[in-house]
Order: C-alpha cells, then sequence, then structure tokens
C-alpha cells in the first residue's frame, strides 16, 4: 500500500475537485491508487464539483441568523433557483449562517466543522455532487452590539431566515430587548425597500459625494444663476440626496411620514430606555455577479448539429 501522503491527497484535489476528507479517504478505500482513487470519488459523485466549478452561480440563497447581540448572514450560490427548493440545501444554508454567528471571516467559516464532521467546504463540494449544480459559499456578513439587540428581515423567503433579500440591523439600548425586537424587525424591513447606502450623512462615502456634488453643481450652473446662488443651490439638493441615500435621513417606509430618526426616538420613548442605530448590512442575492447572458438559438442549433 503507498504512503498517502499530503502531497498525493493535494494532488487528488486538484485533479477531482473534492474536498481534503474525501480525497484522503478515497486514497485509503484504493490503497493509495491515484486513478483508482478518482474513479472512487467518481461513483460517489464527489469529483463532480471541479466540472461545474466554472459555471455562473448568482442563484440560490441568502440565511440569516441572529442570537441577541449577535446577528450574520451568508449568501450560498446555485446555478438555478430551483435549487433554492431543496431542502438539502436549504438545510446547509441554515446550518452555514448558524456557523457563521462565531466565525471570524469567510475563510474561517468554510472551514468550520458540520454534523457529521465533515467541513463547510467539504459538505458544500459533497452537496455539488448530489445536486448536480455549482454551488458557492460566497460571502458573509456579520454585525453585533454591546447592549440590545440584533434583529433581522429576511424577503422573499423561502423558509424561516432562508430568502433573496437579508438584513440585520443592530440596536443599541439598555432597553428590555423583548421590546426593541417588533421595532427592530420593522426597521429592517424599511432597509431592504430603501436600500440606504449609509448610516448618518458622515458615514457618507466621500467619492460618491464629491460625485454627486459636481453633477449638482454642472446642472445649477446651467441655470445662469450667479455663483453665490449656485452654492445655495447645490446645498438645498444635497439635502434630498441625503434623505434618498441615509438611513436616518430616509422617509420611514413603515408609517411613510416620519424620519426614521425620528421613528428610534419614539422606539426609544415607548421601549423605556434611548435607542440607537449601530450599523446595518443588507445583502442582496447575486448582486455583483456577472450574469451568463445565453444566446438560446445558438444552444439549440449548437445541440441540432450535434
Amino acid at each position: 500500500m503507498a504512503e498517502i501522503t499530503a502531497a498525493l491527497v493535494k494532488e487528488l484535489r486538484e485533479t477531482s475537485g473534492a474536498g481534503m476528507m474525501d480525497c484522503k479517504r478515497a486514497l485509503t478505500e484504493t490503497a493509495g491508487n491515484l486513478q483508482d482513487a478518482v474513479d472512487w470519488l467518481r461513483k460517489k459523485g464527489l469529483a463532480a464539483a471541479a466540472k461545474k466549478a466554472g459555471r455562473v452561480a448568482a442563484e440560490g440563497l441568502i440565511g440569516v441568523a441572529t442570537s441577541g447581540t449577535s446577528g450574520a448572514m451568508v449568501e450560498v450560490n446555485s446555478e438555478t433557483d430551483f435549487v433554492a427548493r431543496n431542502e438539502s440545501f436549504q438545510s446547509f444554508v441554515a446550518e452555514v449562517a448558524g456557523l457563521a454567528l462565531t466565525a471570524e471571516n469567510l475563510e474561517a467559516l468554510r472551514a468550520r466543522s458540520m454534523p457529521g464532521g465533515k467541513s463547510v467546504a467539504e459538505k458544500l463540494t459533497q452537496l455539488v455532487g448530489t445536486i448536480g449544480e455549482n454551488l458557492t459559499l460566497r460571502r458573509m456578513a456579520a454585525l453585533s452590539v454591546k447592549q440590545g439587540l440584533v434583529c433581522s428581515y429576511v424577503h422573499n423567503a423561502a423558509a424561516p431566515g432562508l430568502g433573496k433579500i437579508g438584513v440585520l440591523v443592530g440596536l443599541e439600548s439598555a432597553a428590555d430587548p423583548g421590546k426593541l425586537a417588533g421595532f427592530g424587525r420593522q426597521l429592517a424591513m424599511h432597509v431592504a425597500a430603501a436600500n440606504p447606502q449609509s448610516l448618518s450623512i458622515a458615514g457618507v462615502d466621500p467619492a460618491a459625494l464629491e460625485r454627486e456634488r459636481g453633477v449638482l453643481t454642472e446642472q445649477a450652473r446651467a441655470s445662469g444663476r450667479p455663483e453665490e446662488i449656485i452654492a445655495k443651490m447645490v446645498d438645498g439638493r444635497l439635502r434630498k440626496y441625503y434623505e434618498d441615500v441615509v438611513l436616518l435621513e430616509q422617509l420611514y417606509v413603515i408609517d411613510g411620514e416620519t424620519r426614521v430618526k425620528a421613528a428610534i426616538e419614539k422606539a426609544g420613548r415607548e421601549a423605556g430606555a434611548p435607542v440607537a442605530v449601530s450599523g446595518f448590512v443588507r445583502l442582496v442575492l447575486g448582486e455583483g455577479v456577472e450574469r451568463e447572458q445565453k444566446d438560446f438559438a445558438a444552444e439549440v442549433a449548437a445541440q441540432l448539429g450535434a
């Protein structure tokens, strides 16, 4: 029997695309024969990941988990929306979201152990072979508060804590967390709908602000007004810009009347202690992924030619 070295395991991983523990098991089962190990993995459906890894995966699910003062979200992508309804896939995403509550970063999360002993990365590779699509654990986000509650909302939910848009909102407060939960969920719903870019005016991206100021200045100059009037016009239009992109300045979508900062003050009075929003995170499934543009006519012609 050949010695099962780390180099041999690495070579099998690169050849098959399977997880490290699966490769080690395959080599053990085949007395260290590399080709036999590849065949063993193929029979188990574990070598399929390498062939599927190049496919665009922009569907899938956002998984959200909260626990008191902590919250986390993960995005796990698939090739088709159909997979999002697969119970095994849903269970995987939910478990990974729970593990993300205590993971430092994405790489640490991929290395975390799941029930059964496999790491997150290895379990994902196994799912690729089982489901038959490229699957990727694309990103994670976490939020915590020192005192208070982290609240969440999932839009287009496929199951509890799983959907197309996920939001976390951190509420810092000495109030009873039970009195904060309802408002926190509503505020998370607002974030999902209004898509703020920053928490406060001070947090607006300087480059984005300068770009907006430049556009507004040129628009104002087109009016032919004096420079001092143009400056006032730009300041007024910037206030409208802040109302569009800054959470605290936005019109609260829940009542359509008050600003978010006023709604937060009211929530504090009702809870019996001041409430401050420490931060928020919003993840949208597939955002930023360049989706493959398919020419279905060409695909059909190619298949007919084959």
